[in-house]
């Protein structure tokens, strides 16, 4: 995956790079893929950095340069660092507020700065003053190396390990866990100091490892840092491998649709009971809960007030749709879209009356809207089209101006040649509970399945 796409670099961008574990080389690499493409890159550093990091760029020039002849290298050179006084082989630093004098001068696509000093160290904690972001920044990207995993949190191996000691209550010398490199990303004193709240913010992960369990550690401590609300995205990937970002996770919600009025089944389904003393709707929950989906928005109309006190246990989301008797399914979607926070990247539209429901499944979809961004995925099964299914958010508004009457089933015809299908190799996608022979069938291939 391009530099570009994992995190969506614009034209006009300001991009500051904060944290540790490979800033310089993302820098870099985002630079001169950039570059490559034509764009006009100028770079900067707001902290001091050694002069041979100089030679990494094709070319340099001291940031009290006239302008005019800034704008010719960048037409000549296409990727352009601009940097302070040499003194005693380091470079020193361009001030916050230069870059922003510059933008309005120089004819640049997009600026990159290396925003933060981490003396090469994996993972960073901040120290008074830092770290120096711009105020023109539109995209923040804190940076932590995985190369941090297993090795002791102590000023020896991290950047103020302190810092991390007395915000989390991490050990001293105790063993780094991925989980605490999330922590430390996405906490406002630490990964996300000084980020402006209106400025969008990607992490990456650097250095994530390529083994089956170890990417899965790495993928659950994105979603960890995702429960940040103002951090848009995780990138995990190897700056300096072939293919430099494997996947970006973004925060994917659910709407669980439990409006209807079960009648074919002749009582509440959902409250059925299914596995464990558990209801059929607290099963369809737990699997999405398992799956780490957050946040889960449950769409309540028919016995509302029940349903929503079995739920109350649980970390969902209740609303209720009024509408449910003439507004079938559309209505409870829209409903619970219209709830999500701003931040949800996707939501998985959910039957609550499934409870063959799979987290393998979900996991599934979810990976493959991280690793290539697909935005509308619906599993299949022998060709036939099953739930979840998965809708970025740059659909949900052709969703809501749906006009009333109508089913998602028009909004899937309109985008079919959008759709990205994943192929499941059960039916469990495609079975749901409307009958009491329904509920007996599913029931027992449940429980067959647990047996084997």
């Amino acid at each position: 995956m391009k530099f570009t796409d994992a995190f969506g670099i614009e034209k006009g961008a300001v991009v500051s790079l904060i944290g540790a574990g490979g800033k310089t080389s993302l820098l870099v690499g985002i630079g001169y893929e950039l570059a490559e493409t034509g764009w006009r890159v100028l770079a900067a550093a707001t902290v001091p950095v050694p002069e041979e990091q100089l030679s990494l760029f094709p070319a340099a020039l001291h940031a009290n340069t006239e302008p005019a002849v800034i704008s010719q290298t960048l037409s000549e050179a296409r990727f352009v660092v601009l940097h302070g006084d040499i003194v005693r082989g380091r470079a020193m630093a361009v001030a916050p507020s230069l870059i922003d004098a510059l933008l309005d001068r120089i004819d640049s696509d997009v600026m990159l700065v290396e925003a933060d000093y981490a003396a090469g160290k994996p993972l960073k904690a901040p120290s008074r003053g830092e770290p120096q972001i711009p105020k023109a920044t539109t995209l923040a990207i804190p940076v932590a190396s995985f190369a941090a995993v297993g090795q002791a949190l102590n000023d020896e191996n991290v950047y103020n390990a302190q810092a991390m000691i007395d915000r989390c209550g991490f050990p001293l010398n105790g063993a780094i866990r991925p989980s605490w490199i999330a922590q430390v990303i996405r906490d406002d004193q630490l990964g996300m100091a000084g980020v402006p709240r209106d400025v969008r913010t990607v992490a990456f992960f650097n250095q994530t490892p390529m083994t089956p369990y170890n990417r899965v550690r790495a993928r659950i401590a994105a979603k960890i840092a995702l429960r940040h609300s103002t951090l848009h995205a995780v990138a995990l990937g190897e700056v300096r491998g072939h293919e430099p970002v494997r996947e970006v996770q973004r925060p994917v919600g659910a709407v669980v649709l439990a409006a209807g009025m079960s009648t074919r089944m002749g009582e509440q389904k959902l409250l059925k009971l299914w596995r464990e003393n558990r209801t059929i709707i607290e099963h369809v929950i737990e699997q999405l809960i398992k799956a780490r989906v957050d946040p889960i928005v449950v769409v309540t109309g028919h016995d509302a007030k029940e349903i929503k006190a079995v739920l109350a246990p649980w970390d969902v989301t209740v609303v209720n749709n009024r509408a449910y008797k003439t507004g079938e399914m559309l209505s409870s979607l829209k409903a619970g879209l219209s709830a999500m926070p701003a931040h949800t990247a996707a939501a998985l539209m959910v039957l609550g009356d499934q409870p063959a429901l799979q987290t393998r499944v979900v996991n599934r979809i979810v990976l493959a809207h991280a690793e290539a961004q697909h935005e509308l995925i619906v599993p299949s099964h022998t060709m036939r089209r099953g739930h979840p299914v998965l809708i970025g958010r740059r659909y949900w508004n052709e969703i809501l101006r749906l006009e009333p009457g109508l089913t998602p089933r028009v909004f899937f015809d309109r985008f079919s040649d959008h759709i990205h299908y994943v192929e499941i190799d059960n039916d469990s996608i495609l079975r749901d509970i409307d009958t009491p022979q329904d509920y007996d069938r599913d029931r027992g291939i449940d429980r067959g399945e647990r047996r084997h």
